[in-house]
């Protein structure tokens, strides 16, 4: 039987993705398991989350630190206490320094509800609409310094469609997210792709040209 990875979750609030990791490791087959989650905020549900599934948890507050480097290294020193091999951002809401990244360079995943390189940053779905754009979507990438940047390891892509609103734009991501973040991690966990010169290697293939259209083109019957 092949050894799982060691995976470990960073969240900030609700741990939806959280979730839906904690759901996928739960099959025997999966190749991680996760074995810890901090939050920098105290009493979220991303930690009840965590407790209920039986999975260590605990706070590591930014706040009760006088700088950014030394709540990574508590961040860090915990991780490595729990020998964290992979590192999962969901919903984690605080950029990280060159020296945490580097520690954990190509181990470490996050989750971005856009098509990245296309809305980094915050209030993505605002700014899709605002645009006018007819399709996003969702990315797992590995971190890097810069604000949602880094190798993309999977997409998914949602329609926008013409009475969405944020929240129920948001909401048609998530979904997708919650099928995504999964999948990428098994990707990552199993070791079929890995990064080169800042692409990721060895992806699978199996969709050929197919296309998603919106709106949708018309039916040729």
């Amino acid at each position: 039987m092949t050894t799982k990875r060691r995976v470990g979750v960073l969240v900030s609030g609700r741990g939806s993705n959280l979730q839906a990791l904690i759901d996928a490791a739960e099959a025997p087959e999966y190749p991680a398991e996760l074995v810890l989650v901090i939050s920098n905020v105290p009493d979220v549900q991303g930690l009840a989350r965590a407790k209920a599934a039986g999975i260590p948890a605990s706070t590591i507050n930014h706040k009760s630190f006088g700088s950014r480097e030394a709540f990574e290294d508590a961040l860090h020193d915990a991780l490595s206490e729990a020998k964290v091999e992979l590192l999962c951002n969901a919903g984690f809401m605080r950029l990280l320094t060159e020296g945490f990244v580097s520690r954990w360079l190509n181990r470490h995943l996050n989750i971005h509800p856009s098509l990245l390189p296309a809305f980094k940053g915050l209030d993505t779905h605002a700014r899709v609409l605002e645009s006018g754009a007819q399709i996003t979507g969702c990315t797992v990438h590995f971190v890097r310094a810069a604000m949602d940047d880094g190798p993309i390891v999977a997409q998914a892509a949602v329609p926008v469609l013409s009475d969405d609103t944020e929240e129920s734009l948001a909401a048609r991501v998530l979904t997708a997210e919650h099928r995504l973040y999964p999948h990428a991690l098994r990707l990552v966990a199993s070791g079929l792709v890995t990064v080169d010169r800042e692409r990721v290697e060895g992806m699978p293939g199996g969709l050929g040209e197919r296309a998603l259209f919106s709106p949708p083109l018309p039916d040729k019957s």
